[in-house]
């Protein structure tokens, strides 16, 4: 795997976009394996590279980096979508690996965090049932502990759309009471339309479904039944 991406992928990439200085492509896909899903933008990556590596890299440079690899089909990438406002937020974006094999390769097997991996996963398989998928934000007020009323953000890890059909899916590793189930629900409780919500955990269980009406699975069952989203 690790050769496939230095013969194939990257050699291909530098040739192709006559790129001089390579280290720095090699520094931007190490960045993006060890932080799949994690929000972030060229400005925020330059950042990155001047606090962890002390190198200066301008987020001009850092977004075609991120095209040259998204075109080459190693990257994913999904805009943030305010769910309640009904438009898109091009502030934060998250990128997935399109195949978790490489990804790991690259980190030479480290940073294998079943919750991000499981996440990759999720990602790429509503990709290959032929979903446009975006990351989903949904905006809400609460009162802090001095009765101030604030907003926070809430995210919901996927919105699958095809057609009329709507999903919305979150990745939760594991549900072991009813005070996790609140949390990794909070978002998908905060969606005021009829759509279906799922949420995907990584352990063996039988399907169900809450008084809210949204379906918890496990992964396995998730992934081998095409019809998962629809029980």
């Amino acid at each position: 795997m690790k050769n496939l991406f230095e013969t194939v992928y990257l050699a291909d990439i530098i040739e192709r976009h006559n790129i001089k200085n390579d280290t720095e492509l090699r520094e931007l896909v190490q960045i993006m394996a060890s932080s799949i899903g994690a929000p972030c933008n060229p400005t925020k990556l330059s950042n990155t590279f001047k606090s962890v590596k002390n190198v200066s890299l301008s987020s001009q440079t850092i977004a075609k980096y991120l095209e040259y690899l998204s075109e080459s089909f190693l990257l994913n990438k999904t805009v943030r979508y305010n769910i309640k406002g009904k438009k898109y937020i091009n502030t934060l974006s998250k990128y997935y690996f399109s195949d978790i094999g490489l990804r790991n390769a690259i980190l030479d097997m480290r940073q294998i965090e079943e919750t991000h991996i499981m996440e990759n996963i999720i990602y790429n398989e509503l990709v290959v049932r032929g979903y446009s998928v975006d990351v989903g934000m949904v905006e809400m007020k609460k009162q802090d502990k001095n009765g101030k009323w604030i907003r926070i953000q809430l995210e919901v890890d996927f919105i699958a759309n095809l057609g009329s059909k709507k999903y919305y899916v979150q990745s939760a590793l594991s549900i072991p009471d009813r005070e996790k189930e609140i949390q990794e629900s909070r978002s998908l409780t905060n969606i005021n339309d009829s759509f279906k919500k799922i949420i995907v955990v990584k352990d063996h269980i039988m399907p169900r479904r809450n008084e809210e009406g949204i379906l918890t699975i496990g992964l396995f069952d998730f992934l081998l039944n095409e019809n998962s989203m629809d029980l």
